[in-house]
């Protein structure tokens, strides 16, 4: 018999693998089961076909590939993006009446959600108690608009709802009417922020205090402006001022008030150069916008920093790039650090608080989950590990705590675990890549969709209570809860409802 073509056969095993698997098989070079290695085959030669079949779809239909958080990205003909014109023509439609009483604020009162994810930044509502049964075609819906592209959540007072959004070749801070959703101001400058993993648009959430708004853009411009009119007040570009790059999906992190300064923080240092400021973590006067201080040379990553109590030390709690630290908030002054670093640098979900000194990171991207304890003894702090598994990964879905046990997003999965050992409690409901909060002792969570569901948080088991759909689209914006109502934004669409329990009037 002749021998086989061996040159032939491996040569083409070089040039396209399956078809020299295939050969190498015929040839008798490799003994396996004829059904596995023509099944196997056969699933190898479906894939370039395949992917020809898609690409000519994607030219012919209006097939698009959307990123919605994991992977493979999925194939959709309607990806979620924000509509311009009708943003306009919706504004348009407004009248340019502006519903203000004589102390300059609209109808309401109060100001309690005024940070990114509640007043600790823990995700936790605790104003008034919710509505736990809610109406069978879902939450009663007071009004929903179009609006500009970004990921950016909401921020409440006194009547109003801030954000920040993408308006074609411009960023816009706005402002809304709670009740009714009328725009009733929006503070616009050129930029543009494009990436196409993430998506466009602007992504922090701006903050609100005593009567200012301050906000940062995807590309580092950051504004303070008066909350009743939109009138800047003061700018910076913390790019520029600190001598660092953008991050590779756009600087996310919002800006906190501590005591009389904002303190931001800024993105990936440049090569230190003599008499130049290459500091990532910024701190101005929250009035005059003057410098007071700045620390850190680290590159930063995309965790918003939060005004934490651990052991016994007031401090702020950054997450950078490739450490986890707590800083003085008064000078900026190191107090401990500890290495955390997840694959490709991005760090997003936000620290959860579990005692006085412990808070437990989380993180997709290979991360895994981590409790880190603070002490402190007559040599200062100390930072040590606990804990690390793979139980939880949340990769820009935060999680909350709650009577000892976490809940969270473990890539898409709605999961439970034990704060103090790590263990999980149980993992079950896929509400994909979105958001959740804790409220009256369930969880309230806007799925990747743009579904709002109610999830009693309970460690022995998965309890849905309900669900409805509150908006159309990839959704990975934070909801925000104040005032009894519960405001929801993607990148396409703002809707508000009604989530407050009936206050009970006093017996006469």
């Amino acid at each position: 018999m002749p021998s086989p073509p061996l040159k032939r056969v491996r040569l083409s095993t070089l040039l396209f693998p399956p078809l020299g698997l295939f050969l190498l098989w015929r040839e008798g070079e490799i003994r396996l089961g004829r059904k596995f290695l023509g099944t196997l085959a056969a699933m190898l030669y479906s894939i370039p076909y395949a992917a020809g079949v898609i690409w000519l779809l994607m030219q012919l239909t209006p097939l698009e590939v959307e990123w919605r958080g994991g992977f493979p990205p999925v194939l959709t003909f309607k990806k979620t993006r924000p509509n311009y014109q009708a943003v306009e023509e919706h504004r348009s439609k407004q009248t340019n009446q502006v519903l203000l009483n004589l102390s300059g604020t609209t109808a309401g009162s109060g100001a309690y959600w005024t940070d990114f994810r509640g007043p600790n930044r823990d995700g936790h509502y605790t104003e008034r108690p919710i509505l736990t049964n809610w109406p069978a075609g879902g939450l009663k819906r007071l009004w929903s608009q179009p609006v500009g592209g970004g990921y950016a959540s909401l921020v409440v007072a006194d009547g109003r709802a801030f954000t920040i959004e993408q308006r074609r070749e411009q960023e816009a801070v706005t402002a809304y009417d709670v009740a009714t959703g009328r725009e009733l101001w929006a503070h616009t400058y050129p930029a543009v922020f494009s990436e196409s993993m993430g998506g466009d648009g602007p992504r922090a959430t701006p903050t609100y205090h005593e009567g200012r708004v301050y906000s940062l853009g995807a590309q580092g411009e950051f504004v303070c402006l008066d909350a009743a009119t939109g009138k800047l007040n003061w700018r910076k570009n913390i790019l520029d001022e600190a001598r660092s790059t953008v991050l590779y999906f756009g600087m996310a992190t919002s800006p906190i008030i501590v005591d009389d300064k904002v303190i931001v923080l800024s993105g990936e240092p440049l090569p230190p150069v003599k008499n130049a400021t290459n500091k990532t973590v910024l701190a101005y006067h929250r009035v005059t916008g003057e410098r007071v201080w700045s620390a850190m040379d680290d590159k930063q990553a995309y965790t918003s920093p939060m005004l934490v109590m651990l052991a016994g030390q007031r401090q702020l709690l950054i997450v950078a790039a490739k450490r986890v630290v707590g800083l003085k908030p008064e000078d900026g002054m190191l107090l401990w650090e500890i290495p955390w670093q997840v694959q490709y640098e991005n760090s997003i979900a936000q620290p959860v608080i579990v005692s006085t000194n412990r808070f437990v990171m989380a993180a997709g991207y290979g991360g895994g989950a981590m409790l880190v304890e603070i002490s402190k003894d007559s040599a200062g702090f100390g930072a040590r590990q606990l804990w690390k598994n793979q139980n939880l990964k949340n990769k820009f879905n935060s999680s909350v705590y709650w009577n000892g046990f976490i809940y969270g997003l473990d890539e898409g999965i709605l999961t439970c675990i034990d704060a103090a050992t790590g263990r999980r409690q149980w993992k079950e409901g896929r509400y994909g890549y979105g958001q959740l909060l804790l409220a009256s002792g369930h969880l309230v969570v806007l799925s990747g969709e743009g579904e709002l569901v109610l999830v009693r948080a309970r460690p022995d088991r998965h309890q849905e209570i309900a669900r409805f759909q509150a908006i159309q689209g990839k959704t990975w914006n934070h909801p925000a809860i104040a005032g009894g109502m519960i405001l929801v934004r993607n990148a396409v669409e703002m809707a508000c409802f009604e989530i407050g329990a009936p206050v009970s009037k006093p017996a006469l």
